[in-house]
């Protein structure tokens, strides 16, 4: 038929390959070459981290603004990975992946989203940065608050902001004093060591954490950490909040820290099953075994509950734990969890105690976890551990 001719197999081949050759360059699917600029204009800001270069980072754009305030670290890798990058002519926003360890504490890197703003010059053509900010879902680092100052323990590091060498030398004897009572009590493999976080205020708890200050009024230090396996736990922060810390006295700044510390040690057999009565009970447990506080001492808001017969129906909830939640209902949660530790710890021994938070840990989910570790490790059941711990608190308050 006129007009018409039939396509051999070889005219079709050469169809594709003109195609895959006109859409490759379109520009979206090759290299993008503004991306490619920034990472190695970011790879050279790495090297002058790690190399405390303090020209060779400014060398890299903003005249070096920052670098003092994370030269005192000690880091063992520094990296970026470009995710993404708008640009507008000059101007580029770079959505970054930042990757830290530190040398000596860390298993693995600390992965936090930063923006980089940067900018080009027109006549060089080259690309510097402007800023370098936490991104939008991410928590502040240290240095993003001040100039880090860092002091050594025998078995911590701690890092402050705002703080004088001498506040963050009495908080490295507590964290040394922590990690040897945290061993003694866990029998679990841990790295018996812990990096501290002290920044100026609350507000600078809050901005670490990424979360609104009202959340950690009142809360003298928290830990941060992935739970579930070793692998997942590379990277654990002891964060103080000195406002509240400050109120306590020598023995409950000695507490906190044990407590932190013992988060830190268990986080690799912490996981999704384990229920925060036991997660915050035992470490409420380690921070008061060697102190000599009675259980009424330690326990005040729980003691008085029980002495007017209002004895607990059952365990805390992890909803009881809530840092929004009734300061005197927090503190009972606490409290409750801590005596439930106690108990076994008592009655069924201390290794015991190790055991069963480890049997609790294994499963995947939080459906049978306790059932399978108190029949396997404890030979109970859940419904006489409560019964058990009510008659515990009844003997102690009542």
């Amino acid at each position: 038929m006129a007009g018409r001719r039939r396509v051999s197999g070889s005219s079709v081949v050469a169809l594709c390959l003109l195609l895959v050759a006109l859409v490759a360059c379109g520009g979206r699917t090759g290299a993008d070459p503004v991306r490619a600029d920034v990472q190695r204009v970011l790879d050279r800001r790495a090297a002058a981290v790690l190399d405390h270069d303090r020209a060779a980072y400014a060398g890299t754009g903003g005249a070096g603004a920052g670098f003092d305030n994370l030269d005192a670290l000690p880091l063992a890798d520094w990296s970026y990975r470009v995710r993404d990058v708008e640009r507008t002519g000059d101007t580029a926003t770079a959505d970054v992946e930042l990757r830290y360890r530190v040398e000596g504490y860390d298993r693995g890197p600390v992965t936090t989203g930063r923006t980089v703003r940067l900018s080009r010059d027109g006549r060089a053509g080259k690309w510097a940065v402007a800023s370098d900010r936490p991104a939008k879902e991410s928590g502040q680092q240290p240095w993003d608050q001040g100039a880090v100052r860092v002091v050594r323990g025998t078995h911590s590091l701690v890092l402050g902001v705002g703080q004088s060498t001498e506040a963050l030398r009495r908080f490295a004897d507590l964290a040394d004093r922590a990690v040897p009572a945290v061993s003694d009590a866990w029998d679990g493999d841990w790295a018996r060591r812990v990096v501290v976080l002290v920044p100026r205020s609350l507000e600078g708890m809050a901005g670490l954490l990424g979360s609104p200050a009202s959340s950690y009024r009142g809360i003298a230090a928290v830990t941060t950490g992935e739970t579930g396996g070793r692998e997942h736990a590379p990277a654990d922060r002891v964060i103080v909040n000195p406002d509240a810390y400050g109120l306590l006295g020598d023995l409950g700044k000695q507490v906190v820290l044990t407590h932190e510390t013992t988060h830190v040690a268990t986080r690799a057999d912490t996981t999704s099953a384990t229920p925060l009565w036991l997660s915050e009970g035992y470490a409420d447990w380690v921070g008061y075994r060697d102190s000599g506080r009675t259980a009424a001492q330690a326990a005040p808001e729980l003691a008085a509950e029980v002495a007017e017969g209002r004895v607990p129906a059952r365990l805390p909830t992890d909803e009881d734990f809530g840092f929004t939640a009734d300061a005197d209902a927090l503190a009972r949660a606490y409290e409750g969890g801590w005596l439930a530790c106690r108990m076994i710890a008592e009655q069924w021994g201390e290794d015991r105690l190790d055991a069963f938070y480890r049997a609790v840990g294994t499963h995947d989910e939080r459906a049978g976890a306790l059932e399978d570790a108190m029949n396997d490790v404890l030979g109970t059941t859940p419904e006489d551990f409560t019964a058990r711990w009510r008659d515990y608190l009844r003997a102690r308050f009542a």
